[in-house]
């Protein structure tokens, strides 16, 4: 079988498992953030925090519990690190140093799992499971709050409520990421990935002499990395490394984990407003730039006229021999439209143009179909500007899911979009101005600005992959990259709440025969058109700079 004909049959088989799981957990997610029935767990949870999971939360109250609880993140998983080399299980590993741990708290409690340390050298086995894989757990559930409070902004109707954090929260965990990761977790083990508490032992190697290696809850954790579009890695490889990903199927299998719940989202949105074929909308936009990206990503990756190239079947340089050129392709498109950040290859040695499609597409802002919780709020915010732009057309007040989109909403949704190409192209033009920063450039030219220009979008959008050639473990980084982190995941989340207050106050407006038909395939183009046209005209200089720049000259 022909390399291309296979990633193309992994690419259908992936689909396919999709379509199946789309209707059921979608379905099951709106019944659960719907539900006023609370389990006997989460009683006690909501006891043991001391709150009140019934009283309906304004968007600054809601608001006030997103950042309070990750405030508390960050200094519990940054006190963790700190205390290491005290606690048990450490392996005998250090403390953390300050810069590093700050980045690390950072970027585990904003869902980015952005790692300048090499995992399997620096984490012992309790930070690796009360501190990062907990984090995994909660950061996933507070952007699918976050995301179902923007989707109660528009099916309330006059409320100004918009849910119970606390509530949302414990059922995301308790409900979804927890049960499902634990079914993921076996079917991983069943098929070779490493699961134990082991201390660190020689391996024996097949040309003689020995490595030193760790054990750990490498499944559990591999699990929810996925699930939760967390990313990271147990081991410095990531997702490449066999302990992690053991199989071609394991790596279909984890591509599935990472897109299943922002897929099944939309059916989510649909149903809490009342009309699934908005959701199948959202849905259809998201897939058609998936597919697109994936389709080009493989075209990049497979289409070479060097003999070396054409014998290898592709560029396979930094990429499994296990998996080839097609299954590596479908990962870093899923995990850069998501995010995720796992990698199961090396993304800086794609070719300039294949590293310049895992950018753009971080640059989307990770809606297709994006993290999750923060790939739906992020494609209805894109969604509210497709509408205004519509509307400017036929020079009529803009309307989405019967709520008018006035001059306050407008405002909210353009300031949301504008936060993060700000923190990316300000902190690349900043280091690049730094002679110290260059001086973490393992590459010069193009290739190198694109190592910087990658960290940033990687930080600035959570997603956590990099272009490994950067040496990102400096003061200067550690600390950038972590405000960058910071900033990307709660200064959105400020416009979203506050957007999904405004709508919530509104009353909704009946469909008249002006009224642009957000359900039909026109507004999917215009919602595709939009997104492709307002990141190009944003990003495309710096991208001409790096792999444009480097893809016409190789």
């Amino acid at each position: 079988m022909s390399p291309v004909l296979a990633g193309v049959l992994q690419l259908l088989a992936l689909m396919a498992a999709l379509s199946l799981a789309y209707v059921p957990l979608g379905t099951y997610m709106a019944k659960v953030y719907s539900s006023d029935r609370h389990l006997r767990i989460e009683k006690w949870i909501y006891r043991g925090i001391g709150v009140n999971p019934n009283v309906r939360m304004s968007w600054p109250a809601y608001l006030r519990g997103v950042l309070a609880f990750s405030a508390v993140g960050v200094l519990l998983l940054y006190l963790l690190q700190r205390l290491q080399g005290v606690l048990p299980l450490s392996l005998g590993f250090r403390s953390i140093e300050p810069a590093q741990a700050f980045n690390t708290a950072a970027s585990f409690v904003t869902n980015t799992n952005w790692q300048s340390y090499a995992g399997e050298q620096a984490m012992g086995h309790v930070v690796q499971t009360a501190g990062l894989a907990v984090q995994n757990f909660v950061s996933g559930a507070v952007g699918i709050a976050v995301a179902v409070a923007l989707v109660r902004g528009f099916a309330a109707t006059r409320a100004g409520a918009l849910g119970n954090f606390w509530a949302d929260l414990v059922r995301g965990v308790v409900r979804i990421l927890l049960p499902i990761a634990m079914i993921a977790a076996i079917v991983l083990v069943a098929a070779g990935a490493l699961q134990n508490f082991s201390g660190i032992h020689a391996v024996g190697q097949f040309l003689g002499g020995s490595q030193q290696w760790n054990g750990g809850a490498v499944a559990s954790q591999e699990a929810i990395k996925e699930l939760a579009t967390n990313g990271g890695g147990y081991f410095n490889a990531n997702s490449a490394h066999p302990f992690e990903n053991p199989t071609p199927f394991t790596n279909l299998f984890e591509i599935f984990l990472i897109l299943v719940i922002p897929f099944a989202l939309t059916r989510t949105f649909g149903i809490m407003v009342g009309s699934v074929r908005q959701g199948y909308a959202i849905l259809a936009t998201m897939v058609t730039i998936w597919v697109g990206f994936v389709a080009l990503m493989m075209w990049t990756e497979f289409a070479h006229h060097e003999g070396a190239l054409r014998l290898a079947g592709g560029a396979m340089e930094g990429k499994e021999v296990r998996f080839g050129v097609g299954a590596s392709s479908i990962f870093a498109v899923s995990t850069t439209l998501t995010s995720t950040g796992a990698v199961d290859s090396f993304h800086s040695s794609f070719t300039g143009f294949g590293g310049g499609i895992a950018l753009l597409g971080m640059m989307l802002g990770e809606i297709a179909p994006g993290g999750v919780g923060s790939g739906l709020y992020g494609i209805l915010i894109m969604a509210i500007i497709a509408v205004f732009i519509a509307g400017l057309m036929v020079g009529r007040t803009p309307e989405y899911l019967g709520k008018k989109i006035r001059t306050r909403e407008i405002k909210l949704a353009a300031v949301y979009i504008l936060i993060t190409p700000a923190l990316v192209l300000v902190c690349t033009a900043v280091s690049m101005a730094l002679p110290s920063a260059r001086h973490s450039m393992l590459n010069p030219g193009a290739h190198g600005f694109s190592e910087i220009l990658y960290a940033f979008t990687s930080a600035s959008n959570n997603n956590g992959s990099a272009f490994a050639g950067l040496n990102a473990n400096t003061d200067w980084f550690n600390t950038m990259t972590g405000l960058a982190m910071l900033f990307g995941r709660f200064l959105p989340m400020v416009f979203v709440l506050a957007l999904a207050g405004s709508l919530a106050e509104q009353q909704p407006v009946p469909v008249t025969a002006g009224t642009l038909r957000t359900e039909k395939p026109l507004f999917t183009g215009l919602l595709v058109g939009a997104i492709l046209i307002i990141v190009g005209l944003t990003y495309f200089p710096a991208l001409a700079l790096g792999p444009l720049a480097e893809g016409l000259a190789s």
